[in-house]
């Protein structure tokens, strides 16, 4: 009884821990993911680093970026930090 009233704190600590920061932790790296795999070209988009552009080609790991109209940059496909595309 003693071992119970002594692993009950430890154990809401740990739930609370789970919902309040893993949890929500893991659903944005779920979307971030999904966004990452459904990337097109023709996709306006923002870097990591803030480089606004266009996706120009794209392949499993690497995407071409125009920007400016004219200029390309290759990035990694896990640089993209959103999608910019009008509704």
């Amino acid at each position: 009884m003693e071992l119970l009233g002594a692993l009950l704190p430890l154990l809401l600590m740990f739930a609370v821990f789970y919902f309040l920061l893993i949890r929500p932790q893991q659903k944005r790296q779920k979307k971030i993911q999904e966004m990452h795999n459904t990337l097109q070209k023709g996709d306006k988009i923002i870097t990591i680093g803030g480089v606004h552009g266009t996706i120009d080609a794209i392949d499993d790991d690497r995407i071409i970026v125009q920007v400016n109209g004219e200029q390309k940059l290759t990035f990694d496909r896990q640089s993209v930090r959103e999608v910019v595309n009008p509704d």
